[in-house]
C-alpha cells in the first residue's frame, strides 16, 4: 500500500462513511478506497476521498446535509465531529476546543479547514 493510511470523505454524497470522520485504509487502488468501518471493509470510488499520511487530530466542522435524518435540528447549521472516535457534537459558539462526550479527549476545532465548502 501506499503511504496514506487513512480517508475521509471530500465531496457530499451519500454513503457509509459518516461525513468528517477519519478511517483506516484497508486497500488502496487507483480507482477505489477501501476503509475500515466499524471492522468491515467498505469501498468507495477514491475520487470521493481526501487520503492522508495520518488521521486528523481536531474536530472537524461540517455543515449540515440538507438531508439529515439523524442530525438534531436544534444543533443548526453545522456540527463537529471527533477525530478520535467519530461521535457527533452540537456547535455551541465558536469554542477553541471541545471534550468529546463519548471518548472524553479534548481536542481543537478545526475552524480553518474548509470541510466540504464546495459540497
Amino acid at each position: 500500500m501506499s503511504q496514506f493510511q487513512w480517508a475521509r470523505l471530500r465531496t457530499d454524497v451519500k454513503c457509509t462513511l459518516r461525513r468528517g470522520a477519519w478511517y483506516r485504509i484497508v486497500k488502496l487502488s487507483s480507482t477505489d478506497a477501501v476503509v475500515d468501518v466499524k471492522g468491515k471493509p467498505v469501498s468507495v470510488p477514491r475520487g470521493v476521498v481526501q487520503l492522508s499520511i495520518t488521521p486528523g487530530a481536531r474536530w472537524t466542522v461540517v455543515p449540515r446535509p440538507k438531508d439529515a435524518l439523524r442530525v438534531p435540528p436544534a444543533w443548526g447549521p453545522k456540527y463537529a465531529v471527533c477525530p478520535n472516535c467519530r461521535d457527533r457534537a452540537p456547535l455551541k459558539g465558536n469554542p477553541a476546543s471541545i471534550r468529546c462526550s463519548r471518548c472524553n479527549g479534548l481536542f481543537e476545532v478545526a475552524w480553518n479547514e474548509p470541510y466540504l465548502a464546495a459540497g
